[in-house]
């Protein structure tokens, strides 16, 4: 039974989180447990191994995720359930991150329940709340170099939802789905999900540059993040030379601008990736004007050197 003020898990923490866990399965403590479980998730490295072994309790946090389908359709979801929500989301991102649970935890189809707030239209609070908590559990997967996990997000159709979020979302949500597109184009079997069907390589070539051509001075800290990411992505679709030609003219010249090659030169992996993209789209230009004909000149390639 839990009760009294929310107290971290110092002493005897194994009980004191069974203790947690199970409160919720009562309605009385179930809010607080959560609540509580939460705030702590970082405190105890087997939290996600007890939640997913505990009887019930995975059912119990995905009762309280689904109960927001309704009202989210109705734009009835109160601040109070948007929390318990991302706190049982938040919990889903434990068992995922865990080495231990992340196999158990795809194969049991659990992340599928976390689309519908991915593929919401609208950017207001509680929507965007929902839809990076959410993200955040395919970011953890994502993150890791698994066949197993890069197969089955492929198979659940994650690419339309996470360019969802790249157009809707605010500049976080949009640096994790950013985040996890590279990520899934990293491995060789992404890649060549990407370029398989020729509508599908231009939605995210286009989402891309939209994002690009969006970019803002509102959000200075996850601005760096967002800039690494998308030049990431830009850089292996710009590895595959049948369909580079292509890309040039999908690559906002915005993004090689000295002001965005400024913000991402603390990160020399980042820098990398710029001088590397710049490299394959002058390649490409080359290719194309000589086969044409046509001088290189500044006006038929107007990007500008990166230092």
């Amino acid at each position: 039974m839990v009760s009294g003020a929310v107290a971290p898990l110092t002493s005897n923490p194994p009980a004191r989180v069974r203790n947690l866990i199970q409160g919720l399965a009562s309605e009385e403590t179930q809010e607080q447990s959560l609540d509580v479980l939460c705030k702590n998730r970082l405190a105890y490295d087997n939290l996600a191994v007890l939640l997913w072994n505990s009887f019930g309790t995975m059912s119990v946090l995905l009762k309280i995720i689904t109960s927001a389908y309704r009202p989210l359709l109705s734009d009835g979801l109160t601040e109070r359930a948007v929390t318990q929500v991302c706190n049982a989301i938040a919990l889903f991102q434990c068992v995922a991150s865990h080495p231990n649970t992340r196999i158990p935890f795809i194969r049991a189809t659990m992340p599928v329940y976390l689309y519908p707030f991915l593929n919401t239209m609208s950017n207001e609070r509680s929507y965007e709340c929902l839809r990076i908590t959410s993200l955040g559990v395919i970011g953890s997967l994502a993150k890791v170099e698994d066949p197993e996990v890069i197969e089955y997000l492929l198979s659940t159709q994650i690419f339309p939802s996470c360019l969802r979020c790249m157009e809707l979302g605010k500049t976080l949500s949009r640096t994790v789905s950013t985040f996890i597109i590279y990520r899934i184009l990293l491995s060789e079997k992404g890649l060549k999900y990407c370029f398989v069907l020729a509508e599908r390589y231009l939605s995210v070539s286009q989402c891309l540059g939209k994002l690009v051509e969006n970019l803002g001075d509102d959000d200075v800290e996850n601005l760096p993040h967002l800039l690494k990411n998308i030049i990431g992505c830009y850089l292996r679709l710009s590895e595959n030379e049948r369909t580079r030609p292509q890309l040039l003219s999908y690559v906002p010249w915005k993004l090689l601008y000295h002001k965005y090659a400024n913000i991402v030169r603390s990160d020399p992996e980042a820098l990398a990736d710029l001088r590397k993209l710049v490299c394959n789209l002058r390649t490409s230009k080359s290719c194309t004007t000589h086969c044409t004909d046509e001088p290189p000149t500044s006006s038929n390639f107007p990007g500008p050197t990166i230092p």
